[in-house]
């Protein structure tokens, strides 16, 4: 019997978040609902949540801040965000800030929890809780990744990174030296199914490269190869054209 999944949801109109915690719940899903972003660090410090569905535009801190701020800590939980725009570079935006995942409002409640249902199942194929001594690790500068324990170290210090980073990561960091179009990385880190723009590509290449280059504006790790896409080039030489 496999456990329930254990949701936050982060929303400030009452009449959303009890739709979703009486929906989610009748799902068997574990369901906590906050009004606003206070609470949350909090809450997450003290127990352990699957996902975390986040309202974007909410009253005091709203939720691209909470996002940003809550990955700048470390926190690494798969966070969804609910947003009223529909406009693309709101989507990016969410993103850029650590987001793993977005829908926009209105949606269909089944919609929800097949979106994290999906971060779950990804979450559980990166081995997110295996321990270090079981795990497979590559190395490149002067920086570990761990493929089963979704982490990212640089001379022993955690590098923060979101699920979704960490997958980008770690599907070019499979592929050394072997340049891969923008749909090809899409493909290798989520699944064909899944929706993700070539600008939401770019923005996690952008973040992953200030994270982890000592110059981004001239990446010795992460190259681009104009015309396609990126190569990773794990000892940070050679510039592809």
């Amino acid at each position: 019997m496999t456990d329930p999944i254990k949701i936050l949801v982060v929303d400030d109109e009452a009449e959303l978040r009890g739709l979703l915690r009486r929906y989610l719940s009748d799902q068997g899903c574990q369901v906590r609902a906050e009004p606003g972003a206070a609470t949350v660090p909090a809450l997450l410090a003290r127990e352990r949540f699957d996902v975390l569905v986040l309202d974007l535009m909410m009253p005091g801190e709203d939720g691209l801040s909470l996002c940003r701020r809550l990955r700048h800590e470390g926190e690494n939980i798969p966070i969804l965000m609910l947003t009223a725009r529909g406009d693309p570079v709101d989507r990016v935006v969410g993103l850029e800030m650590g987001a793993d995942d977005y829908l926009v409002k209105p949606f269909h409640p089944r919609e929800l929890l097949a979106r994290i249902q999906a971060l779950v199942r990804r979450q559980q194929v990166l081995g997110a809780h295996i321990g270090p001594t079981q795990d497979t690790v590559l190395h490149f500068g002067p920086y570990t990744l761990y493929l089963e324990g979704h982490r990212l170290e640089r001379n022993g210090e955690v590098v923060p990174l979101t699920s979704g980073e960490f997958r980008l990561l770690r599907t070019l960091a499979l592929h050394p030296r072997r340049p891969l179009g923008r749909d090809r990385l899409i493909e290798l880190a989520d699944g064909r199914d899944h929706v993700v723009t070539d600008r939401a590509i770019d923005s996690q290449i952008m973040r992953l490269r200030k994270l982890i280059e000592t110059e981004p504006s001239a990446p010795r790790f992460i190259q681009t190869v104009w015309g396609l896409g990126y190569v990773f080039v794990p000892d940070g030489e050679g510039r592809p054209g």
